[in-house]
């Protein structure tokens, strides 16, 4: 399954990252690609709220703390920018993660050899003009 959208604001990015929510078959890992800056946070942060149909709650970047989880653990959000080596991750629940509901991975090359062959993948990508481009393909 391969899909583009171009993307004006970040309204248009929770959007998208809606759409993708209700497409896909869960359980599912959604591996979230691009730059400092490319919309990985506030995609995953649409895409979290349309899931649990609540737009008011907090969801934090799990930057420092690696992983957040949400919904007794059925949602899991990963920002590995800075993890270390990717041996880490089996401290922090990784393989709970993976079976988990909905396990979202910000910076996902950082896992190296770790992540699962079944999983949908997100390119975002800051256009020039301030738009960006998102790409899925699984």
């Amino acid at each position: 399954m391969r899909q583009e959208w171009i993307s004006h604001s970040e309204d248009d990015t929770a959007n998208i990252a809606q759409k993708i929510a209700d497409m896909v078959t869960y359980p599912v890992v959604v591996c979230l690609h691009g730059d400092l800056g490319a919309g990985k946070t506030a995609f995953s942060r649409a895409f979290i709220r349309h899931v649990l149909n609540d737009d008011n709650i907090t969801i934090p970047s799990p930057t420092y703390t690696l992983a957040q989880t949400y919904d007794d653990d059925a949602i899991w959000h990963f920002d590995l920018y800075r993890l270390d080596d990717p041996n880490q991750l089996y401290d922090i629940g990784w393989e709970e993660a993976l079976n988990a509901k909905i396990c979202l991975i910000e910076w996902p090359d950082r896992s190296g050899s770790l992540l699962p062959k079944k999983r949908i993948d997100i390119t975002l990508k800051a256009l020039k003009n301030g738009d960006r481009e998102i790409k899925m393909s699984s």
